[in-house]
């Protein structure tokens, strides 16, 4: 059978990792795709770069339109990124009849929903593996390998630069702005981290997979996205003495009357598997009702493992092209025509209705009472207490120190009703400083 042939637009990092896996595992992936898989033609704006990665034999130009307009190509390969120029030559691509694969998890979740409309009305599909979690195939779990089942929760490391800085926080007892500098010295943190430090690119990962997890449009406008950037070396600290871990969390979960979709750090127990996922490193967590708890662990990012994933989506589209398009896998794994319904059914819910356990960390006036006002204003409020640390005073600000630091543990309550609780407490004069919250995840 003839070679399929692709198209690639952008070869960075991730598009050279592309060609260096399919030249050294060629023969297998032939073998499993049951026909042979060619780069034909690569755009890029860097003719030589592009010259030079891709070798002799294939057809290397500056227009990426160029690539969609060849009638020979059957798939194109979107590697570019970002919401702008990606989402027009995805959309063009598929208007000329191509399949896509794409690492682009910022223009899925965003407009994903328009994406996969289109591609269902050409009959074309749109694969994504690389998009989250890099050569962990995440996707390809939720969507064919947990069919059967009601997945009730997600919770995931989902993005390698928060996780390395937190790490290093931990081991090296040293606050955030040190770290991302040493971060990006090392080259895990871009010279812009915007989108890493403050949960964004987690949110688009956390997005695509809550659509797949519980058959509901892809809507990155609802997600609740708090990043890294206020923790402080001493709550690591803290969190470490009262038996957690602090990890910035992708999480999705599905609630009676909706689902929650939210980004931010969360202490986690120490004894979670999740919670030792180290370094630049992800990991997800998926608990579904016949299977239960199962976790997938890996590299996020990086040439040849996000490569792994690109190649498995050609190899799946090289399976299925003939195929009725009926009877393929749907892309977010629900039929199409019932994602409309499961968005009215299952809301995503406010971040006041999210029901979580918390941490709190006040400094407070060394003085007696100032705990008893404090768990007072609490159980007020309905919130029940799992545990107290006082530090000692001349620990937090030396010797002769009027000041300490109270930490609370909460059981479970609504973020609503623990925001007027924080207000309530931070009126309080014996508070000295602002409250520090930080959400508790059990993951059980």
């Amino acid at each position: 059978m003839k070679p399929i042939q692709v198209g690639l637009l952008g070869i960075g990092t991730v598009g050279s990792g592309v060609f260096n896996v399919l030249q050294r595992n060629q023969e297998e992936i032939r073998r499993r795709a049951g026909r042979g898989i060619e780069i034909a033609m690569v755009a890029d704006l860097d003719v030589a770069r592009a010259r030079a990665a891709a070798g002799e034999g294939v057809q290397v130009v500056n227009d990426a339109r160029a690539v969609i307009a060849n009638p020979d190509i059957d798939i194109v390969v979107e590697l570019i990124g970002g919401y702008g120029v990606a989402k027009a030559l995805v959309l063009e691509a598929i208007a000329a009849g191509k399949h896509v694969v794409t690492a682009n998890k910022a223009l899925l979740a965003v407009h994903g929903t328009e994406i996969f409309a289109a591609a269902s009305a050409k009959g074309v599909m749109v694969a994504f593996e690389a998009a989250v979690a890099g050569g962990i195939p995440i996707i390809k779990a939720l969507r064919e390998g947990l069919t059967a089942n009601r997945i009730q929760w997600i919770a995931g490391i989902i993005n390698g630069t928060t996780n390395f800085i937190l790490s290093e926080m931990r081991d090296k007892g040293l606050d955030f702005d040190v770290v991302l500098k040493e971060a990006q010295r090392l080259g895990y943190a871009e010279a812009d981290p915007t989108f890493d430090i403050e949960g964004v690119d987690a949110a688009h990962k956390a997005t695509i997979m809550s659509a797949i997890a519980f058959g509901i449009p892809v809507q990155f406008d609802k997600a609740y996205v708090e990043g890294i950037t206020r923790l402080s070396a001493s709550d690591i600290r803290y969190a470490e003495q009262l038996g957690y871990r602090i990890k910035l969390l992708g999480i999705a979960k599905r609630r009676e009357g909706g689902v929650e979709l939210r980004v931010h750090p969360s202490l986690v127990p120490s004894k979670r598997l999740i919670a030792n996922v180290e370094g630049a490193m992800n990991a997800v967590m998926v608990q579904a009702d016949a299977v239960g708890t199962t976790l997938y662990y890996g590299k996020g990012a990086g040439s040849e493992p996000t490569a792994s994933a690109v190649i498995a989506d050609l190899v799946d589209i090289a399976r299925l092209a003939a195929a009725d398009p009926e009877h393929r896998v749907p892309h977010l794994a629900f039929q199409p025509n019932t994602l409309d319904e499961a968005r009215e059914a299952l809301p995503v819910l406010p971040m006041a209705e999210v029901v979580t356990s918390y941490y709190l960390r006040l400094r407070v006036a060394d003085e007696a009472g100032v705990l008893a006002k404090v768990t007072g204003l609490l159980a007020g409020a309905g919130i029940s207490i799992d545990a107290v640390l006082q530090r000692e005073a001349d620990e937090v600000g030396g010797e002769g120190s009027t000041q300490t630091d109270l930490i609370i543990l909460t059981h479970d309550t609504r973020e609503g009703t623990m925001n007027e609780a924080i207000a309530q407490m931070q009126a309080l004069p014996t508070v000295l400083g602002p409250i520090v919250r930080i959400r508790k995840e059990e993951l059980n």
